[in-house]
């Protein structure tokens, strides 16, 4: 019960990556919002953990005005934000990417962050204290080719919570990062370009361990860095992908 009386939202959070940071923090006593496009998806996920589900589009403004009005209506404040809803573009040369392509990638993995932080900010600093995660990438440490755009929005991520932490730091605010390698997660075959036994093999081959990232794997890493244990522990981009950056 490392978790036990927090109040935390995890964007991206019906799926992937996302759905076992929530599972992760329910287990350990967290109250958990839900917030995802998928509202559905969102739903039937905060119904398994008894939390609560959140239509969100993170990269418009209004759309995150009103999970942060929802999240003071239910709770009177949050005390963990993770910033785990990411997109990709299909593995392809840099300059072959639209223009609607790149704008999308950049509103999803790096607006959505200034948004969260307009948002939810004056909460945490009222409060005097809370824990920000970005879900960053191994990506943004050792990025692959055909992947540029991406790549860069997830070492922008890394560098945004470096500069986070350092502003957050003298109002009780930690802020860290998660650098995953690529996980059995809707994402996969978007990264790859195509899911086959062929391309997964190539995949695998990268990462010493000799496995993708799970959900399971990501949940853990976010509840320590996320809870009490890691209260010294801020501006950190901890890698969380088998070896890959070696």
């Amino acid at each position: 019960m490392r978790l036990e009386g927090k109040r935390a939202i995890v964007t991206g959070g019906a799926s992937g990556f996302g759905a076992g940071i929530v599972r992760k923090f329910a287990a350990e006593g967290a109250k958990v919002m839900v917030a995802d496009l998928n509202i559905a998806l969102a739903q039937q996920v905060a119904d398994e953990v008894g939390g609560i589900a959140q239509h969100a589009d993170v990269s418009s403004g209004d759309s995150v005005a009103a999970m942060a009005r929802a999240a003071e209506a239910a709770w009177g404040g949050v005390d963990i934000i993770v910033n785990n809803a990411g997109i990709t573009h299909l593995p392809k040369p840099m300059e072959t990417v639209t223009e609607e392509e790149f704008d999308r990638v950049f509103r999803v993995n790096c607006k959505s962050v200034y948004l969260m932080a307009r948002a939810f900010n004056p909460m945490m600093i009222a409060a005097g204290k809370g824990a920000v995660l970005n879900v960053a990438s191994t990506a943004g440490l050792s990025p692959r080719p055909n992947l540029n755009w991406y790549n860069a929005s997830k070492g922008w991520m890394i560098t945004a919570t470096k500069t986070m932490a350092v502003e957050l730091a003298p109002k009780g605010i930690r802020v860290n990062a998660l650098c995953p390698v690529a996980g059995e997660t809707p994402l996969l075959a978007s990264f790859m370009g195509e899911d086959t036994p062929e391309m997964r093999a190539k995949f695998l081959s990268t990462i010493p361990l000799g496995r993708f990232s799970q959900p399971e794997d990501m949940g853990n890493a976010a509840c320590f860095l996320c809870s009490d244990e890691a209260s010294m522990i801020t501006g950190v981009a901890m890698e969380v992908d088998g070896g890959r950056c070696i």
